[in-house]
């Protein structure tokens, strides 16, 4: 894929080491296939040079055996939004919010991220939903354009096809809008993730304090819209993706008629597909298959959906997603590196292989001639500490 912008993307230097030329040694080097000790040096943005050994020179930083990894790439999470409506209701001023939401993730090693912004709004019934995207999404580019933010942002707009304004919202961005992901989302009550109408029940009351009756009318309302515009949506969707020169992800398959149409639509990659049989599926479709780090981490999906570590025991498992915990992405790895035995595979979910399905070829490995986007990191006591971050050459954290 080709993003604009990317040749003279800005991070934010405030506070971060930019003196030159920047020299990791000493530490376990995470590559694609295997681990090595030896050492990482970054140059103008770029990774220069990979060299095996313990060799300590003058003015290099000793990693003291610590592995040193790829940048995390993000491709699904809801955390700008919690930023956005820190609580129901309640609009925070946006440039705020888009500065501390950068600011988290590389807190937390995310140095790529595919910001998820809602396209599809609901403006009658319960359960309304504001046009938001397009005014966010301008502050957001104008952010990274004017060198505010940290680490490297994209555009991921989900298309809910559930909606009254897809196709108008979808409409209003261009492709050199850093759009990279547009995902079909459709929340109709009663099957993909809210078969289970408690579960949905459960999330809306808590997120939106509805009544029973409310819900009621929230249920009925999304079924109309549904039955009114779900084939157009999906189809205009599957259009404005390629107009935008954006990858499709499907999302929630449940069924293997599911994951047939998402192949159909030409999906890269389904996010958090909700039953082990449409997780084989995507296998047999050669579509990557995503799944959350929360799932992971807590053993089980909040929504009663198929749990991720049973896929990761099925090699049914492609991707990591912080999803609402940004957090969660290298506890994740980390997590899959001790149930398969395998760092280099395990870091693969959350680096390389998020880069292969999002079509970014500049990152993701550590290797000459990729972007110096680099993290040092300790596991003490089964648990990961980042005690470096940098992005495009940068000390970010």
């Amino acid at each position: 894929m080709n993003y604009p912008f990317d040749p003279a993307e800005k991070s934010n230097t405030a506070g971060t080491s930019t003196a030159g030329d920047v020299c990791l040694v000493n530490g376990q080097l995470v590559l694609a296939d295997q681990i090595i000790l030896g050492s990482v040096t970054l140059q103008n943005g770029m990774i220069t040079d990979i060299t095996e050994g313990d060799h300590i020179p003058d003015g290099a930083i000793n990693c003291e055996g610590d592995f040193v990894t790829p940048g995390l790439i993000e491709l699904h999470t809801d955390n700008l939004e919690r930023h956005l409506e820190p609580r129901p209701e309640v609009d925070w001023p946006h440039l705020p919010a888009l500065i501390a939401h950068d600011a988290e993730l590389a807190s937390v090693g995310i140095t790529t991220v595919f910001d998820a912004l809602r396209a599809g709004s609901i403006h009658s019934g319960k359960g309304r939903y504001i046009d938001y995207a397009r005014a966010v999404a301008d502050e957001l580019l104008s952010a990274q354009a004017n060198g505010l933010f940290k680490v490297s942002h994209f555009l991921h707009l989900r298309a809910e096809i559930c909606s009254e304004t897809l196709l108008e919202e979808l409409a209003r961005f261009a492709p050199d809008d850093r759009v990279g992901i547009v995902s079909l989302m459709d929340h109709t009550p009663g099957q993909r993730q809210f078969r289970d109408l408690n579960a949905l029940r459960t999330y809306v009351a808590k997120k939106r304090g509805m009544s029973e009756d409310d819900f009621a009318d929230h249920v009925s309302n999304l079924k109309r819209l549904q039955a009114q515009y779900g084939l157009a949506h999906e189809a205009g969707a599957v259009a404005e993706a390629k107009r935008l020169g954006a990858v499709l992800a499907s999302h929630d398959d449940t069924t293997v008629d599911h994951v047939a149409t998402s192949g159909r639509n030409g999906v890269g990659f389904a996010e958090f597909p909700t039953t082990f049989e449409a997780a084989q599926a995507c296998r047999d479709h050669g579509i990557a298959a995503m799944m959350g780090a929360p799932n992971l981490i807590r053993g089980g999906s909040h929504s009663g959906n198929v749990a991720a570590i049973d896929l990761a025991k099925a090699d049914l498992l492609d991707i990591i997603s912080s999803d609402y915990v940004p957090a969660a992405l290298l506890m994740a790895a980390f997590q899959l590196a001790d149930l398969w035995n395998d760092l280099p595979r395990a870091f693969a979910t959350v680096t390389s292989n998020p880069a292969k399905a999002a079509g970014l070829t500049d990152r993701g490995v550590l290797k000459s001639g990729l972007r110096g986007d680099v993290l040092r990191v300790r596991n003490t006591h089964g648990v990961a500490t980042l005690k470096g971050v940098w992005c495009k050459g940068n000390r970010i954290g």
